[in-house]
This record gives structure tokens, C-alpha cells and sequence, in this order.
């Protein structure tokens, strides 16, 4: 008998949630599969750290997209997606290309745009080169107050309480006692997605930091400060930090809502689209969060992988929010189950999770780790890493 044709699967993305889709389909599916990585960038840039760049605590590394695809036996065109063609199962790419598929994962993400004219939008090339002069400002003593602002589209807020609490940091560190400081968000208490007592710990840390909190309010903003309404109050600041708003990455032949988000169902499938998938910031789900990207490719590789023949029992999309928050000193490990079921939330001066990098995912994790740390993670098992593992089991492998 001859053995069966592999199923190609193609993967549109170069960023967390298609990477996470090729290392977890790799070991779920293995010769089952072909794999094709379409992506309009070279490397893929762990964009997590890129905060700490500004307040030289470390940097956003960057990887070979072609290396990672061979070391999981992909191929990797650079190109960008144009147009799905779902009856004929073909993908049309930015060059003229027409790479056919039996499976299409769609991961390609958001784009993050500005909220506010006036405001730094970090995220937001050249952003964070102008946060390094918001810095030299605060030293110099040019500025004397400073905004950190949520637009009321922004669904993931914690890269700017990281922000805050490092640039409030820097600033008295500099003797830059009389600087005001101040956090304008939606959200009802600080980073309130992940439970009370996390938001309660973080609240504790803007007020030791001198930030003031005000939350419940949908900001504007205008040249030297920023309106929170529906209260009303005007905040004068003579710099204003704000996160950038998302919209989706429209593709011709693939259905959006009209943001340009894709809408999927637990498993990761386009509704109407045969052996259509998406994962990551690009879908409908609210929260853009690489660690949830992750689970979200690691539903719809169990999919695939069940279709194709593999013995997996393909579990829906049940989120985990998982946040390492970075303060220049005393970070926390925050955890949450958003789905219900997982309490109020934990928060912890230690690692809540293994690998403790700032993206927890099942497979990326660990092979990033493995590669920056340039030794085994013991805690890979069959190639993924089981990153709920209790820490007394930590302990008794090695890991401090």
C-alpha cells in the first residue's frame, strides 16, 4: 500500500499565534503535514520587551522566520497574503503568487494605529526612539507632568502600566520629585481583567510610585492634556503617553466584522469558509494578547491535526490570561482564567509559569527560551512545554 499524501497546510503570518500554529501542528500532526509560512517580514521580533528598550532594561529580540521554519520542517515564502480564493483553495499572494492549500490558517494580525493626534503612541514606530527624549525631558526638567492614556479602543492595557511604573521610576531615581503623574484608562480598577487581587497589588504600586489612577473613563486628547469623560475632567500634561488602537488586516475572500477582525468559532474555524482557520490579534476574540494568541493556535492545530488523520482530541479555546508585568524591580506574575471557573486571580513576586518569559505559550516558550538560553528546557515534554507545572516540580528538575 502506498502511504497517503501529506496535507498541506498553509500558515499566513509571521508573529505569535502563526508560529505557536507551526510548532504545535509539527508535533501534533508530524509527516501528516506539509507546511508553507507566508509572510510579508524576514523575522519575527519579540515585541513584548520592546518596552523595556526606552529605560535600557533589555531588548525585543529577533529571530530568522526562515530558521524557525526550518527547524520544523516548513517552508517559508516571503510574501505577503493578497487574496483567499475558498472554492479554489488557493492563496494569492502580494507578488502574483498562487500557493494552493488543503488547510489555511490565517494569523496574520492587527495593525496598530494612532489614537490621538497629540499624543506618543507607543507601539507606534518611531514611538518608542521619542519615548528615549520623553526621558532626557524629565531629566533636564522640561517636563513636569506626564499622561499615560488608554484609548477606549484598547483592549490590552498592560504594556503601559509598565510604562508608568518605569518612567515614574527613572524619573525619581533622577530626583524628579515634583513630576505628576497620571494613568487615564476604561478600566473600573487597575489591569482589572486579571481578578482583584492582582488589581489591587497594581493599584498598590502606582500609588507608591506617585501615579494617580483614574479609571471609568474614555479619554481625548488635546494639545497639552486630556479630557476624561464622561466625568468630564481635564488633566493639563505636558506630554501624553497613549497605547495605540487596533484594526484588523482585511483580506479579500476572508469574512471580517467591521473593525476588519476575523470571526471565528472555539476551534479557530471561519464560519462559512471549508478548512478555513485564524488565530491571534486578527480574530474577533476582544483581548490582543500574545499568550491568548497562543492558545488560540493551539486550537486550531488539535483541529487540523484531528482532521488529517492524528489521534487528538481537538479541546476548544478556553482563554488563560497570563501577564508578566515589568516595573524595572519588582515584577509580578499575574494569572487569570477568564472563562470562568478559575477564581479571583493570582499574583506573585514569582514565576507563575515555565519558561517565565513574557509570551506563555505551549510551544513558542520553550523553543525561544531554549535558543536564548542555548541549553534544554527539562520541562519539554513530547515538544511542548507544560507551562502550569507546580513549582515545587521546578525545584526537584534543577530550576531555581
Amino acid at each position: 500500500m502506498t502511504e497517503p499524501t501529506p496535507s498541506h497546510v498553509v500558515i499566513a503570518g509571521g508573529g505569535v499565534a502563526a508560529l505557536e500554529t507551526l510548532m504545535a501542528l509539527r508535533d501534533l500532526a508530524g509527516d501528516r503535514v506539509t507546511i508553507t509560512l507566508i509572510a510579508p517580514e524576514t523575522t519575527f521580533t519579540y515585541r513584548p520587551m520592546k518596552v523595556v528598550e526606552p529605560f535600557y532594561l533589555g531588548h525585543a529580540q529577533e529571530y530568522q522566520l526562515a530558521d524557525i521554519a526550518n527547524d520544523h520542517g516548513a517552508r517559508f515564502i516571503h510574501d505577503s497574503v493578497a487574496e483567499v480564493e475558498p472554492q479554489q483553495k488557493v492563496v494569492r499572494c502580494g507578488s502574483g503568487a498562487h500557493v494552493p492549500y488543503d488547510h489555511l490558517v490565517v494569523a496574520t494580525g492587527a495593525k496598530a494605529v494612532p489614537a490621538f493626534r497629540e499624543a506618543l503612541t507607543f507601539g507606534a514606530d518611531p514611538a518608542e526612539r521619542r519615548l528615549h527624549g520623553l526621558l532626557a525631558d524629565l531629566e533636564q526638567g522640561y517636563v513636569k507632568s506626564v499622561a499615560f492614556v488608554v484609548p477606549g479602543e484598547s483592549v490590552w492595557t498592560l504594556p503601559l502600566y509598565e510604562i508608568a511604573l518605569m518612567t515614574a521610576r527613572h524619573a525619581w531615581s533622577m530626583g524628579m520629585e515634583r513630576v505628576q503623574f497620571t494613568l487615564v484608562t476604561t478600566e473600573e480598577r487597575p489591569l482589572a481583567m486579571f481578578g482583584r487581587p492582582a488589581s489591587e497589588a497594581v493599584g498598590e504600586m502606582l500609588s507608591a510610585e506617585g501615579i494617580e489612577f483614574v479609571g471609568s473613563s474614555y479619554p481625548s486628547v488635546g494639545r497639552g492634556y486630556v479630557v476624561a469623560d464622561p466625568q468630564g475632567r481635564r488633566i493639563d500634561a505636558d506630554r501624553v503617553i497613549s497605547l495605540p488602537a487596533l484594526v484588523g488586516r482585511q483580506h479579500t475572500g476572508v469574512p471580517c466584522d467591521d473593525a476588519g477582525f476575523i470571526p471565528v468559532d472555539p476551534h479557530g474555524r471561519v464560519p462559512r469558509l471549508r478548512d478555513v482557520y485564524a488565530a491571534g490579534d486578527g480574530t474577533n476574540f476582544p483581548i490582543k494578547q500574545g499568550g491568548l494568541a497562543t492558545q488560540q493556535a493551539d486550537a486550531v492545530a488539535e483541529t487540523i491535526a484531528a482532521a488529517v488523520g492524528a489521534d487528538v482530541e481537538p479541546a476548544p479555546f478556553r482563554p488563560v490570561l497570563r501577564g508578566l508585568l515589568l516595573t524595572g524591580g519588582d515584577d509580578r506574575y499575574l494569572r487569570h482564567t477568564i472563562a470562568g471557573g478559575g477564581g479571583e486571580g493570582e499574583v506573585e513576586g514569582r514565576t507563575l509559569w515555565w519558561p517565565p518569559t513574557k509570551i506563555a505559550g505551549r510551544y513558542i516558550s520553550g523553543y525561544l527560551f531554549e535558543r536564548d538560553e542555548g541549553r534544554a528546557v527539562e520541562e519539554i515534554r513530547g515538544g511542548h512545554i507544560e507551562i502550569d507545572l507546580p513549582l515545587d516540580a521546578h525545584a526537584t528538575a534543577g530550576h531555581s
